[in-house]
């Protein structure tokens, strides 16, 4: 990770929880050349436990997103660990304390740096998986005269009851951990991290998926192993506050909790002008496809598509799933050249 990172820093940032961090910092990479007209940019919200160099392998002249015609924008939510975060600034505090960050932290954040680092004022396309999906839906709600299109993934605009329940799942696997001394760690969760892996891994792949061993298509002999080498590994590389706060930004995540909408989930996503294409895995445990298109139905306009796929909530970024791959980026590429009404 010797990359360069570009950090745009936000001064006495008011945070929605009501917190005010002296310096925010909204950690950032870019891709491809802004055109002159700035008529060519795509906003690409990281997701959860991701950082940008996790999520840029679909950025490329032969991928999703092409950087050879657009310019790319891949901001880095807050509490990943590279923006502002527990584990970096010390004004962050967990939600023990009442401090919390949202989406519509993240997307007022993102709006101060495309315009005043990058002159943007309009987005070709906000492209989002998952937690993506989700700060997608928010820009799409709340700036809807500069977002002309949306493709989301996997995500929903609200979090839902269940998914409210994997989430819970997933706190309690960290904090049960005797590092945990009710308000912040003390060591490392090391029985938190594993707990935290395998309940993760047993929700973000489907049923199918393990019944066909797919996991020994990616080199792992055996469940145990696949787990251990794959799943865990990728969270043990976060601080464990820094998880936890992206877990509570997941678990309030509400497009109408915003003084616009007053609580009001409908007519925030009837606010929604973008061109949107919502797609989501018909196997998805987190974001299950009905949840998906019943709230693509209160979008002015939007089009529902499936992704057939066994990979779970894993289908919506298949680093190691070309197929899967091909499917999004063909419905992607043709999503950009439908005409705007």
């Amino acid at each position: 990770m010797s990359e360069a990172l570009n950090c745009f820093v936000l001064p006495n940032f008011t945070l929605q929880c009501g917190a005010v961090l002296p310096e925010a910092h909204l950690v950032y990479q870019t891709y491809g050349e802004l055109s002159r007209d700035r008529s060519n940019v795509i906003l690409y919200p990281t997701s959860y436990g991701a950082q940008h160099w996790d999520i840029d392998w679909l950025i490329d002249p032969d991928g999703i997103l092409d950087p050879s015609r657009w310019f790319i924008v891949v901001p880095n939510m807050f509490g990943n660990g590279l923006s502002s975060s527990p584990s970096n600034c010390a004004d962050c505090r967990l939600s023990e304390t009442g401090f919390w960050f949202s989406h519509w932290d993240n997307v007022r954040a993102q709006e101060q740096l495309l315009r005043q680092v990058f002159g943007i004022e309009y987005l070709d396309l906000v492209y989002g998986w998952s937690m993506g999906a989700q700060q997608a839906y928010h820009w799409g709600a709340i700036y809807p005269n500069r977002v002309k299109r949306i493709v989301a993934l996997c995500g929903t605009a609200r979090t839902t009851e269940h998914n409210r329940l994997f989430l819970q799942s997933l706190r309690l696997a960290l904090t049960t951990d005797p590092a945990w001394n009710g308000t912040c760690f003390e060591a490392l969760p090391e029985r938190g991290y594993r707990a935290f892996a395998y309940t993760y891994a047993s929700w973000a792949a489907s049923q199918a998926f393990y019944r066909d061993r797919l996991y020994t298509k990616l080199g792992y002999d055996s469940l145990e192993t696949y787990i251990q080498k794959a799943w865990e590994p990728s969270y043990r590389r976060r601080d464990p506050h820094d998880l936890l706060a992206m877990i509570d930004t997941w678990l309030r995540c509400d497009i109408g909790n915003h003084p616009r909408f007053q609580g009001d989930y409908l007519a925030a996503l009837q606010a929604i002008q973008a061109k949107t294409l919502v797609m989501a895995s018909t196997t998805d445990l987190y974001f299950p496809p009905e949840d998906c298109q019943r709230e693509a139905a209160h979008i002015p306009g939007a089009v529902y598509r499936s992704i057939p796929s066994i990979w779970g909530h894993r289908a919506g970024n298949p680093y190691q799933n070309p197929e899967d791959a091909a499917t999004i980026r063909a419905a992607v590429q043709a999503w950009l050249e439908e005409p705007l009404s």
